[in-house]
C-alpha cells in the first residue's frame, strides 16, 4: 500500500503539489485568527440561547432586499469605525452576515482585535436562505 502511495505520488507529483498547495491554504486561511464559521442552525441557536447580535455588512441597497430579524446593518466598509457603535453589544456574541460568506471572514479581525466575540454565517445569507430560513424586508 505504501509502495503504491509512493508511486502514485512520484508518477503524479503535480497532482499531489496542487493538493499540498490547496491544503495548506485551506489550514491557513482557518487559523489565521478570523471568526468562526456558525452555521445556519448555529447561528440561530446562538440568537436563541446567547442572545447573539447579528450583524449584517452587505450594503444597504442589499440589506433592503431581505435580512434575519432583528440584524443591524453596518456595511463592511463602515465596520471598522463602528466598534463604537457596537461597544453596548460586547458581552454577546456578534454574527456577522454577508452575502456568501467571504466577505464576512476579512471583516471580522477588526472587531476582534477589539475584544469581540465574533462569529460569522457560514455561506452568508445565501446558505441562510438555501437552508429555508426566514427573511424579513424593511
Amino acid at each position: 500500500m505504501m509502495n503504491q502511495l509512493i508511486e502514485f505520488s512520484l508518477n503524479h507529483w503535480e497532482m499531489v503539489a496542487v493538493f499540498i498547495a490547496i491544503a495548506a491554504t485551506v489550514i491557513f486561511i482557518e487559523t489565521r485568527g478570523g471568526a468562526r464559521t456558525v452555521t445556519p442552525a448555529a447561528a440561530t441557536n446562538l440568537i436563541n440561547d446567547k442572545e447573539a447580535v447579528v450583524v449584517d455588512i452587505r450594503p444597504a441597497n442589499e440589506f433592503r432586499t431581505g435580512h434575519l430579524t432583528g440584524s443591524i446593518n453596518i456595511p463592511s466598509a463602515k465596520l471598522k469605525d463602528s466598534s463604537d457603535t457596537l461597544e453596548k453589544y460586547k458581552s454577546s456574541p456578534i454574527i456577522l452576515v454577508c452575502k456568501n460568506g467571504m466577505t464576512a471572514g476579512s471583516s471580522s479581525k477588526e472587531l476582534i482585535k477589539s475584544g469581540f466575540d465574533v462569529y460569522k454565517l457560514q455561506g452568508g445569507i445565501t446558505e441562510w436562505q438555501s437552508a429555508g430560513l426566514p427573511l424579513v424586508k424593511k
